[in-house]
């Protein structure tokens, strides 16, 4: 194994630094001189709810080791190399059942375990109030148990979780507790709860909620709604979906002069449509029509269910309606979901050899990324902004 380096700035200090390798592992990183100021050295994005990916729908039972592998390397390809694979509410011994064929398809595959962090359950302890439930199955919808933790602990075996609740449904602040206590991180969503209720699940251990300005009626009480009460609440992190259609542009960048404390997250929703052609594709038991502009939407219903969006393509639609630096939506797309889960990012001896290297234009802008996988060029892709 031959020993291999790459001078560039660093996303975080702008720092001109050499990082070397040898096979897939990180061996060195150490200031070098100054490197071409386009070239820039970022963790690889980490995207905390994947419904599905590349043509496969992971609330599928059918689900098999190719199609997550198809998955993954979709991702990867748009600059994901980590994610948290996330299921929708459904009964809930089918939901455990879907949960554990999806961990032994993921223990036989080295690949699989690398690229699957951990597991999002977004449901279903959920508001079912009409709006609130968003493309979820409110007859499926629960309230917590200690029961289910257990049954879900038993299921994941120590594996990360990411649990999305309404706090207002009995029994979630318990839940919310218990939960943290287990090294689980909890996020509020899919939600109407009042002030009070959401202050007190943030002091049971929440630490987020989950894509913000969606899974809500299209109107709302201007004087009162959940958008206002969680911006003005106490939360470390809230995710957003930044594709300009799921929060349109006004409002996304409103929410980020207005945010604040919180650490912003961009995430994805992505369903099995995203890095695929337009046409119909299945989320569960839905059926589900993708058109040109991307929009996922069941026929017929105007509510949005789940997005089209490739993760690199967030990047720059964020960076567009910000009218900003690319190197902050990255961050919101890397550091920051990291960060939520407890985990560092940040690119060490001893760390597997995964790193994105950006290229920009004499305007500043990204026009090329390339994806590097355990030390080897994964992906070379042209961005246009």
């Amino acid at each position: 194994m031959s020993l291999q380096s790459i001078v560039s700035r660093h996303l975080e200090s702008g720092e001109s630094l050499r990082i070397e390798w040898t096979g897939e592992i990180i061996t060195q990183i150490q200031p070098a001189p100054e490197s071409h100021a386009s070239k820039w050295l970022a963790p690889c994005l980490f995207d905390v709810q994947v419904n599905g990916y590349n043509g496969v729908d992971f609330q599928g039972d059918d689900v098999g080791l190719e199609d997550l592998l198809r998955a993954v390397h979709g991702l990867r390809q748009a600059g994901c190399t980590t994610f948290l694979l996330t299921l929708i509410t459904d009964e809930w011994p089918r939901l455990l059942r879907r949960l554990n064929h999806l961990r032994d398809l993921r223990q036989q595959s080295p690949e699989l375990i690398q690229a699957i962090r951990g597991w999002h359950l977004e449901g279903p302890f959920l508001s079912p109030e009409p709006g609130y439930h968003g493309a979820h199955n409110p007859a499926w919808m629960l309230d917590p148990s200690p029961r289910h933790l257990r049954e879900l602990a038993a299921t994941v075996e120590g594996d990360a979780v990411l649990l999305t609740m309404a706090p207002e449904r009995q029994g979630v602040m318990a839940a919310v507790e218990a939960a943290t206590a287990m090294g689980w991180k909890v996020s509020l969503g899919h939600s109407n709860a009042s002030a009070a209720e959401l202050a007190e699940a943030i002091l049971r251990g929440a630490r987020g909620f989950t894509h913000l300005a969606n899974a809500c009626p299209r109107e709302l009480d201007r004087h009162d709604n959940i958008v206002w009460r969680v911006m003005d609440g106490g939360f470390n992190f809230f995710s957003l979906i930044p594709d300009g259609m799921h929060v349109s542009p006004p409002l996304f960048r409103l929410i980020h002069r207005a945010a604040g404390k919180p650490r912003i997250i961009y995430t994805s929703d992505a369903m099995a449509a995203a890095g695929a052609p337009p046409g119909r594709y299945r989320l569960g038991t839905m059926e589900l029509e993708v058109g040109g502009d991307q929009i996922v939407r069941q026929p017929g219903k105007t509510n949005f269910a789940g997005s089209a969006l490739r993760p690199i393509e967030g990047v720059l639609r964020a960076t567009k309606m910000l009218g900003g630096d690319w190197r902050e939506a990255w961050r919101r797309y890397s550091v920051n979901p990291a960060a939520l889960m407890g985990w560092d990012p940040a690119l060490k001896p001893g760390m597997p050899a995964d790193f994105c290297l950006l290229t920009t234009n004499s305007n500043g802008n990204l026009e090329e990324m390339q994806v590097w996988h355990r030390g080897r060029l994964f992906a070379v892709t042209e961005l246009l902004n």
